[in-house]
């Protein structure tokens, strides 16, 4: 079953003689000949006959063939088994002959006929000529071998559900010397009655034999007797076989053809067909041919296009960068697998062909497809990088922002789109538009991104610019606590607002924004123009009782040029203290409220009345209201300082401030002492009356000076208790008169007191003042002259520490 090669032949056991069909044969067969180049310029012939009928012989001298021949010296037996094929030398187009085992053997038997059908069946099935080799002196017998061959050739064929329209070439062996004319009409006539004699299907009981066959018929002289002759007789009868699929050709109208790369699965599916006593579907086994080839091939392609060196660069490529002219070299590698898909498959069904064609197409497609959104997606990558540096470039020379966002939109959009058409895959027609509506999201995106950069830096430029214009000004102007004060801020804040929208209107025209947006940021600034000057209001409002003394030390230490004050003795601390209250108390008023909106309120009034002018009504309703969170007039939201942290500043600040009024008080009577650089009266006195050497011998001797000590306190006692200047403000008699009277009981009333102070037990309080006991009680009241007349400022406003300490320097001083 080995195949045999020669300079002209090649030749292989086809299907064995046990019906076994020898495909690895088959498939190396088809190779060697190059079969399946041949598309449909192929043509197959058989041979059928009786055994030993010289089949091989004729074949060999026919085609150039080397089938093994019958040696005539051993005697006729079976030299062909089974089915053999070989191609024929030198002739065209390419044409396969086979050998097929001689019928009416001896070797297989009377009663086994199924391989002498089989094989005469599929010779019939895959044969475009058949030659029936047959005896001259057969012809018009009634029991000849061929009749047997033919009522089989004829049984068989009904079974194919489809005529091929086979030519059958008889072929009269060893001619004599009847004429070929004489012969033909009685080998015709034999064979239509054995076509008449046999059973037909329904189908075909009508169908004539020219509807299944070509009959043609050919003489040959005996090969042994007549060698020379026979041989040439078998050259003119080869050259019918050139060119024998042509029109006018010996197989010229033959039907249903498989084409030459499916030959060997046809003949293979059909002898598995026959073997299992099928009857054959000729156009349905071509269908089953097409499609299991084309599947094949349509494999066989796309295993090569997967294996492409070009494709596998492409693709490495592409997964990395952007390819230039990607559409075009990856359409003409598909062109290239399709064509070649095309070439292979264009002799098979045309349906089945088209239908593997979409499949591969789209298994290519399959395949291609990340390749081509790698290519997209790195398209869309750096066409919006393109998009940035183009817009960042326009911004950059001064273009408008919408006008610039159009612009470099319109252009890279056009190059996305030129892109787009570079990387299209003809075969595929795929829509880009996704990655397209991706890449204008990214334009729009980032363009919102940029604007939304340059709105927040623009909008920051001009809070700045607001927070430049109103923070110390307006911290100016609170500090000046003016009574028009908040009318300068609301002033102040209208006119740089307007002047920073106007200006921030002006810029926001080139970002091409709706109204609302416009009226929107517009609206945001003015609210963070109002939103500084609170903010510095509550911040000031939190440093009030500082800002309060820091004003109140400016006036009271200062003059009106701004020098420091000189306590010489002759300014008016009363009046100096209350107006400096009075400033710090307007800070206060000030600073209780934010009044942006032009509200009426009574905040001054109330501070004024509760706090300054209290000691003047004997009414409690002015601290009465005081005792509040809110003041009348003002939202909640707008109140700094509650009217009872009002009252509580003040107190705080009073206490704060006392000791500076103090301290002026203090200064100003040391002033007045140190301008006075006579000694006192009473040492002007002693000496006048006692001379200068007495009044050294009494301060050498420290008793005598405490003995006049006792006697100047007693006098001073007597002194208070009388009040004797206050007797003599209204004449000297008159006062004289009431001293006469008065003198008397006050030294009676002085005695009893130092009694009573003598007769304490001595765990009594020491540090009590016994000048406060002393003073005298007239009218039932504390005589307080002298204490009003030292200061000129009542207790309320200056404080307690300040009445005590007038209180004591009045004592020292008397």
């Amino acid at each position: 079953m080995g195949l045999k090669m020669g300079d002209n032949y090649c030749s292989t056991q086809l299907i064995d003689g046990d019906g076994t069909f020898n495909v690895s044969g088959i498939e190396k067969f088809v190779k060697a000949v190059k079969l399946s180049e041949c598309g449909l310029s192929y043509a197959v012939v058989s041979i059928m006959g009786p055994q030993s009928s010289g089949k091989s012989t004729l074949l060999n001298h026919l085609f150039g063939t080397n089938f093994r021949e019958m040696n005539a010296f051993k005697g006729r037996s079976q030299t062909t088994k089974g089915i053999w094929m070989a191609k024929c030398a030198n002739i065209e187009p390419c044409t396969l002959v086979m050998d097929l085992e001689g019928t009416d053997g001896r070797e297989r038997g009377e009663d086994d006929t199924a391989f002498e059908k089989q094989s005469a069946l599929f010779a019939l099935a895959v044969s475009d000529i058949v030659l029936i080799n047959m005896w001259c002196h057969d012809i018009g017998r009634e029991q000849a071998a061929n009749k047997p061959l033919l009522k089989t050739v004829f049984q068989v064929m009904m079974r194919l559900f489809s005529p091929r329209k086979t030519t059958l070439l008889f072929v009269i062996r060893d001619k004599t010397k009847t004429p070929l004319e004489a012969l033909e009409p009685v080998l015709r006539e034999d064979i239509q009655k054995i076509w008449d004699s046999v059973s037909k299907p329904q189908a075909h009981k009508e169908t004539p034999l020219s509807e299944f066959f070509n009959v043609e018929v050919v003489a040959l002289s005996s090969y042994e007797e007549k060698e020379e002759q026979f041989k040439e007789q078998v050259a003119s009868l080869r050259k019918r076989f050139n060119h024998s699929i042509a029109p006018g050709g010996l197989a010229g109208d033959r039907r249903g053809v498989v084409p030459a790369s499916g030959f060997s699965f046809s003949a293979q599916q059909i002898w598995k067909i026959i073997k299992e006593n099928k009857d054959l579907d000729l156009p349905a086994h071509k269908v089953m041919v097409a499609t299991v080839r084309c599947e094949e091939i349509a494999n066989e392609k796309l295993n090569h296009f997967t294996s492409n060196e070009d494709w596998l660069q492409l693709e490495e490529d592409v997964q990395s960068s952007l390819v230039a002219g990607f559409g075009k070299k990856l359409n003409s590698i598909l062109d290239k697998c399709l064509s070649e898909y095309d070439m292979e498959a264009i002799y098979f069904d045309e349906g089945v062909r088209t239908a593997k064609r979409q499949q591969l197409e789209s298994k290519l497609l399959h395949v291609v497809h990340p390749a081509y959104q790698s290519q997209l997606s790195h398209l869309r990558s750096r066409t919006l990088d393109n998009f940035k540096e183009t817009f960042d470039k326009a911004l950059k020379k001064g273009e408008g922002f919408a006008v610039a966002a159009r612009d470099s939109t319109q252009s890279l959009m056009s190059a996305f789109d030129e892109g787009c058409a570079d990387a299209t895959i003809q075969l595929a027609n795929w829509d880009p538009s996704k990655v397209r509506d991706k890449l204008r999201r990214d334009f729009d995106s980032h363009v919102v991104f940029v604007r939304d950069s340059k709105l927040s830096e623009l909008k920051g430029l001009y809070e700045e610019q607001l927070n430049k214009a109103l923070i110390e000004p307006v911290e100016a102007l609170l500090d000046a606590a003016r009574d028009d004060t908040w009318q300068a801020i609301r002033t102040l804040l209208q006119r740089e607002t307007d002047a920073a929208v106007s200006e921030f209107s002006s810029a926001l025209s080139g970002f091409d924004l709706d109204k609302s947006s416009v009226e929107k940021m517009l609206g945001e600034l003015k609210d963070y123009a109002r939103h500084v000057v609170e903010s510095k209001a509550k911040e000031e409002a939190g440093r009030i009782l500082i800002r309060m003394k820091d004003r109140f030390a400016t006036l009271f230490s200062r003059d009106s040029d701004s020098m420091p004050r000189v306590w010489t003795g002759k300014e008016d601390i009363r009046a100096i203290t209350k107006t400096a209250r009075s400033a710090s108390l307007k800070l206060l008023s000030v600073m209780a409220a934010i009044r942006l909106d032009d509200i009426e309120d009574n905040i001054d009034n109330t501070l004024a009345l509760a706090l300054v002018d209290s000691s003047n009504t004997k009414s409690t309703a002015s601290f009465d209201s005081l005792a509040s969170s809110t003041w009348e007039q003002v939202p909640p939201t707008k109140t700094l300082i509650t009217p009872v942290q009002c009252k509580s500043l003040w107190r705080q600040f009073k206490v704060e401030t006392e000791y500076s009024v103090t301290q002026a008080i203090a200064a100003q009577e040391a002033n007045k002492r140190n301008n006075n650089w006579l000694p006192p009266p009473w040492a002007i006195l002693a000496i006048v009356v006692l001379g200068f050497n007495e009044f050294m011998t009494l301060l050498r001797n420290p008793l005598y000076l405490g003995v006049i000590f006792v006697a100047f306190l007693l006098g001073k006692a007597l002194w208070v208790q009388l009040d004797i200047s206050g007797e003599f403000r209204n004449g000297a008699l008159p006062g004289l008169l009431a001293l006469s009277t008065k003198f008397l009981p006050t030294v009676m009333n002085l005695l009893k007191k130092l009694a009573e102070e003598g007769q304490k037990p001595a765990g009594s309080d020491p540090r009590r003042d016994p000048r406060v006991e002393l003073q005298p009680v007239q009218n039932g009241t504390h005589a307080n002259s002298t204490s009003d007349a030292s200061s000129g400022i009542t207790s309320s406003e200056i404080g307690p520490s300040y009445s005590s300490a007038s209180r004591l320097r009045q004592g020292e001083a008397s």
